[in-house]
């Protein structure tokens, strides 16, 4: 299973150049960029853990990409992502986020049905890496 979290998630892992290329649009851009992970990527897990404080007003990419291989080194196995907040006026808001870097193997997500009186039915989903200890899953 092929985790589709975010922009391009539905393409090939991008390199370390097309990385460089999506940052310095966000830099061009005047966006903050941030560097976040997590061995929970369960859908409505919107807050990863942060890798550093966002980054503002930067001129290179760099320190982004710096920082990048300083979290695949101390978190390896983890899902890693960049996210880049528009603070203008108006915006205020995330503009992009991609997966830059995955687990070898992905376990995926288990699908559960309940039913309920008539016909209705509810869905939930749950990680089949959640089967693990914090720290320890996908490595």
């Amino acid at each position: 299973m092929r985790l589709t979290q975010g922009t391009f998630s539905f393409m090939p892992d991008l390199t370390d150049d097309q990385i460089r290329l999506q940052l310095q649009y966000a830099l061009d851009n005047g966006w903050a960029v941030s560097i976040e992970y997590t061995d929970d990527p369960h859908p409505r897990n919107t807050y990863w853990e942060m890798w550093g404080p966002p980054m503002f007003d930067l001129v290179s990419v760099e320190p982004v990409m710096t920082a990048l291989a300083e979290c695949r080194d101390e978190v390896p196995g983890h899902y890693i992502r960049i996210a880049a907040f528009d603070a203008t006026k108006g915006w205020e808001s995330l503009r992009i986020s991609y997966l830059v870097t995955r687990p070898e193997n992905e376990d995926g997500f288990e699908l559960r049905r309940t039913y309920g009186p008539g016909r209705t039915v509810g869905y939930s989903s749950r990680a089949y890496s959640t089967d693990h200890p914090i720290g320890s899953r996908y490595q």
